[in-house]
């Protein structure tokens, strides 16, 4: 699979790389979180959201809504599901890491993905970027079989369980958490999860 950069035109209609923001402090406080064989990932947690920087993705990155910061770290090499939120996620890559990305606007009327359109850009340690709602995406991918650490900045109570009922109809079926709606890939097994990716279960 062609692997890109993320400062290739290419992945305009995905995202952009976000200038301005010094996420020295947000990337060394993540020196302490854990590195998992597999993959883990933590909605919200409190010393980085105490940093200065979480005040000006608030203001500047989501328009002074409240936020989350978490992580997701670990070690991956497969696709396993595509999710969408109803807003940008931020990332910021503590070390290089690769996001496989597709487009929303590509399910189909049955809320199945062909995983052919799926492309695959790296991330530099270091780089901040904002994936668009409309981007479908998962867990990153390591680089050479290391390990990836990563920063996802979300609105407050996203990827939370939800606390009410839904019914499991239309696109409210992809729904597995609060703003999340997920489409996997049936090799991954994921409990309660719509197998709705068609194709290849990619691995790089």
């Amino acid at each position: 699979m062609n692997i890109q950069k993320v400062t290739d035109p290419s992945f305009r209609k995905y995202g952009k790389i976000l200038a301005g923001y010094d996420c020295s402090k947000l990337i060394k406080e993540m020196k302490h979180t854990p590195l998992p064989e597999d993959v883990i990932y933590t909605p919200s947690v409190e010393e980085l959201e105490a940093l200065p920087v979480a005040e000006e993705l608030k203001n500047r990155a989501f328009g002074g809504l409240p936020i989350q910061i978490g992580y997701c770290n670990g070690h991956n090499n497969k696709l396993n599901g595509l999710e969408y939120h109803r807003c940008s996620e931020v990332n910021v890559a503590v070390t290089d890491l690769i996001l496989l990305i597709g487009m929303q606007q590509d399910i189909q009327d049955d809320f199945t993905y062909d995983t052919s359109l799926v492309e695959a850009f790296l991330v530099p340690a270091g780089t901040a970027v904002e994936v668009y709602a409309t981007t479908l995406h998962y867990a990153p991918v390591s680089v050479k079989g290391q390990g990836f650490k990563c920063v996802v900045v979300l609105p407050k109570d996203t990827n939370t369980e939800m606390n009410f009922p839904i019914k499991k109809e239309g696109e409210d079926k992809l729904m597995t958490a609060k703003n999340k709606w997920l489409i996997a890939h049936s090799d991954a097994e994921i409990l309660g999860a719509f197998n709705g990716l068609k194709g290849d279960n990619i691995t790089l």
